[in-house]
Parts: structure tokens; sequence; C-alpha cells
């Protein structure tokens, strides 16, 4: 899939503008990174950035992250992203939200034993609503171990837009981190 052998195969959904996608590619030269974004914009966006960087470790898929998901193979990703995805606030668009039991249950089938799924929201609902599916979870376990942890964004996890406007409209952010069970 990628010109040059790669050590890990990392999955982010829904990369909106890329930002975080590229610096990750830019940062880790020998890990693929494959992007799912159904929207022209940001994949337009995204390609600018690997077209300027020459980043030849990216690989896009412009669809439904579920038809990805679907068609991985078991334990091919070392790290999964899915940051600040549409908190589908109304009660009634809920069953739209991406972390459901079905798509938590899928990434565990494509991640690795041992592999982080990083999941960031600036929303304090969906936060709520994130924890409680991935606790019902058999496959993940959350890694905060005190506020901090999830308070602050880790320095190998690259800013994003959607990040810095959260933070100008007062909703600072979640940075949840979960392991895959062995």
């Amino acid at each position: 899939m990628f010109p040059a052998p790669v050590r890990a195969v990392w999955l982010e959904v829904g990369f909106g503008a890329g930002e975080h996608l590229a610096a990750q590619a830019r940062a880790n030269p020998d890990v693929g990174i494959i992007g799912c974004e159904p929207f022209i914009n940001g994949v337009a966006r995204l390609l600018t950035e690997v077209d300027a960087h020459g980043l030849d470790n990216v690989r896009i898929v412009m669809d439904d992250a579920g038809l990805l998901l679907d068609a991985l193979a078991p334990g091919s990703i070392e790290r999964g992203f899915l940051l600040f995805p549409d908190p589908w606030p109304k009660r009634r668009h809920n069953k739209r939200r991406f972390v459901s039991p079905e798509n938590i249950d899928a990434m565990a089938r494509c991640l690795a034993p041992g592999s982080l799924w990083r999941i960031a929201t600036d929303h304090v609902d969906y936060c709520r609503w994130i924890l409680a599916h991935m606790a019902a979870s058999e496959h993940f376990q959350w890694l905060a171990r005190r506020p901090g942890d999830w308070r602050h964004r880790p320095d190998d996890w690259p800013p994003t837009r959607y990040e810095e406007k959260g933070i100008a409209a007062g909703r600072p952010p979640a940075f949840l981190s979960f392991q895959r069970a062995e």
C-alpha cells in the first residue's frame, strides 16, 4: 500500500483539514497513515500538505469510515485517531455519533492488541457518551489515571483547528486515550 516498507499503519477517522494527520506523517515517516474523510474540502487541504511535504506515507479514503473498517484486516492498525468528531448534539441525532457499540467493535477488530485509540472532543455531553460507551466495551481500557491525563494534549498529539476553535469558544477539550485489550 505504501511505496516504502512501514513499521506500522495508523488510521485517522474524519481528519477534517488534515493538519493532525499531516503532522503525524511528517513526524513518523516510517509509519503509514490512512485518513478517512468524506468531505472534498478536507481531502483537498490534506492533499496540499501531502504534495508540499512529499508525504508518501499517507493514503486517503474519501468515503464512510465504516466501509474502510469492514475492509481492514484484523489487527492491522497500530494506532487510531478520532479527533473532534461531529457531536450530533440533538438527542434524536445521537445515533449518528461515530462512537457507538458497532464502531467500537469494528475498531477493536482492526486495532492490534495493545494499540491506542485516541479520541478528542470539546463537547461535554459527547465526552460523557464516549466514556460510557467505551467503558461498556470489553475491548478497551481508558488510560487516564488523573485529570491531567485527559485535560492536557500529549506532546506527540499535534493540535487541530477544531481544538483551537473550541478553546476560543470556551469549550476545553478532552483528550482520551484507550488501549486495545490484549
